[in-house]
């Protein structure tokens, strides 16, 4: 194993129990917040370890990583996550229910974010010779609309219509004071921030000691990278019999790479030398859009089982393998 390969596999490991300690300070400042704020909290900052490696990519000029770490933090939480929690959770418990609504408004919320994928590359595909000006403009208002109807979601989820959807029970208690929680999340996010920026830099020279394609550990890598803690939280909510927790965890996860993250990143980076559209290719997009009718499908019924959950991780697999060999200049 080479310097730089070392670098990265250490950096990989260091930022996923910082991954954790970041989802804990939320979730305790969310406590103490109460379930509407703390909600938003969660909304805001569950996928912020994602937000700053995707960062670090962009500044390096690694915009097709950043789009395929987008698709494969999407797909990693409907498929892998919610397979693994559903899998586990239909071992222990022969059938286990949730809230069909709350789910039902987050696959509404996918099948919009799969609108926002497709279009684009439509554009790009009908519309011939295309400006960077034409991209640029379809690209940013797309984004500015995805991150307005994602306020829009919290709004409904966490103040017209809470009750339809999870909230803390009376009996949780913050095991964390505020300040604590505080100085640890903002510590944690720094030090992510310090091995992000080593993991990108280490990237090139990693991919090619191990024969692997950038696009492969965009899409697969780096978000099981980032998505870790996560992994283990929904799993574990499986296990106890809260699958609207898991689905909050996995699905709605998902909904804020979809609708805010990546339409973010769009206009972050507008701010470097390096800006980023909302085009993304075809196979990725597809893997999205077949993901998120999946996902629908399983849910519809407020229903599920081991089986299902086998199904979602055989649908990971067989995208995963097909990204291995997915070579592109």
């Amino acid at each position: 194993m080479g310097q730089h390969t070392a670098t990265f596999v250490l950096a990989a490991i260091v930022i996923i129990p910082l991954a954790g300690l970041i989802g804990t300070s939320t979730d305790q400042l969310a406590i103490h917040a109460g379930p509407r704020v703390g909600g938003l909290l969660n909304a805001t900052f569950g996928n912020i370890t994602e937000l700053v490696l995707a960062i670090f990519l962009i500044l390096h000029g690694e915009l097709d990583i950043v789009k395929a770490s987008l698709i494969g933090s999407i797909i990693g939480n409907l498929l892998l996550v919610l397979g693994l929690a559903l899998l586990v959770g239909g071992l222990r418990h022969r059938e286990q229910t949730f809230n069909a609504h709350a789910a039902g408004v987050h696959s509404t919320s996918l099948t919009l974010a799969v609108t926002g994928l497709v279009m684009p590359a439509v554009f790009v595909l009908s519309a011939g010779s295309q400006t960077f000006v034409q991209r640029e403009v379809v690209s940013v208002t797309i984004a500015v609309v995805l991150i307005a109807l994602y306020a829009c979601a919290l709004w409904f989820m966490y103040v017209t219509h809470e009750h339809l959807f999870r909230t803390p029970g009376s009996d949780e208690r913050a095991e964390w004071s505020i300040r604590r929680s505080v100085v640890v999340l903002l510590m944690a996010t720094a030090v992510v921030a310090v091995m992000a920026d080593l993991l990108v830099r280490a990237l090139q020279p990693t991919v090619e000691d191990l024969g692997l394609s950038k696009l492969f550990v965009g899409l697969v890598i780096i978000p099981i990278i980032g998505n870790a803690a996560e992994h283990g939280s929904a799993v574990l909510m499986a296990t106890r019999n809260k699958l609207d927790a898991t689905l909050e965890i996995a699905i709605g996860s998902s909904v804020q790479v979809a609708l805010f993250v990546a339409p973010a990143l769009v206009l972050i980076s507008l701010a470097t030398s390096h800006q980023m559209d909302f085009v993304f290719r075809t196979f990725e997009v597809v893997a999205v859009a077949l993901a998120t009718v999946i996902v629908t499908l399983i849910c519809r019924d407020g229903a599920s089982n081991w089986l299902e959950g086998a199904q979602l991780i055989g649908a990971y697999v067989i995208m995963a393998i097909s990204f291995l060999f997915v070579h592109t200049s």
